[in-house]
C-alpha cells in the first residue's frame, strides 16, 4: 500500500488526504463530544449542541466525496463543503469559548442571570454556556473544537486545492 501511495502523483495523494481528513476530523470531534457526554457524564449546553450539527453535516458531505474519484470536481466540491461545515463548527466554538471566558455574553438563555427556566423548574440539569465543565491545558472543549476545526478546515482546503493539479 505504501509503495502504491508513493507512486501516485502528489496531487492525487493530496486530494485523497483532503477527503479522508474531511471525514475523520468531524468523526473524531463528534465522537469525542458524544463520548464525553455518554461515557464521561458531561451534560452539553445549548451552544455545545450547536457545534455538533455542522460536524454531522461535514461527515455526510465527506462520505459523499468518496462516491467519486479523488481528483474529480465532484469529490473536491463535496470535500470543500465538508471543510466549510467544519469551519462553521470551529467558528461557533470560538464564540462559545468567548462566552466561557467572559469576552461577550451569549445569545442564549443558558448564560448567567435571568429568571428561572423551565429546565430549572422541572428539575432537569441546567448547564450554563458560560461555565467550563472540562478543560485541558487551560482550554475548554469549545476552545479545542475551535482550534482543531479551524486548523483542520484550513488544512483540508489547502490539500484539496493542491489536489487540483494535473
Amino acid at each position: 500500500m505504501a509503495v502504491v501511495a508513493a507512486r501516485q502523483p502528489l496531487s492525487v495523494r493530496a486530494a485523497e488526504g483532503a477527503r479522508l481528513l474531511a471525514l475523520l476530523l468531524p468523526l473524531g470531534l463528534l465522537g469525542g463530544a458524544l463520548g464525553s457526554q455518554y461515557i464521561g457524564g458531561l451534560v452539553p449546553c445549548e451552544m455545545c449542541y450547536w457545534q455538533r450539527w455542522p460536524h454531522a453535516a461535514a461527515i455526510v458531505f465527506a462520505a459523499l466525496a468518496f462516491t467519486a474519484p479523488a481528483k474529480s470536481s465532484r469529490s473536491r466540491t463535496l470535500t470543500l463543503i465538508a471543510a466549510a461545515a467544519i469551519a462553521v463548527s470551529g467558528a461557533i466554538g470560538v464564540y462559545h469559548a468567548g462566552v466561557e471566558l467572559g469576552f461577550w455574553e451569549g445569545l442564549t438563555a443558558c448564560t448567567a442571570g435571568g429568571a428561572l427556566s423551565l429546565e430549572e423548574i422541572l428539575g432537569a440539569p441546567l448547564v450554563r454556556c458560560d461555565q467550563v465543565q472540562w478543560s485541558f491545558l487551560g482550554i475548554s472543549m469549545a476552545g479545542w473544537n475551535a482550534i482543531l476545526s479551524l486548523g483542520g478546515a484550513a488544512l483540508i482546503v489547502i490539500m484539496a486545492l493542491r489536489g487540483r493539479g494535473r
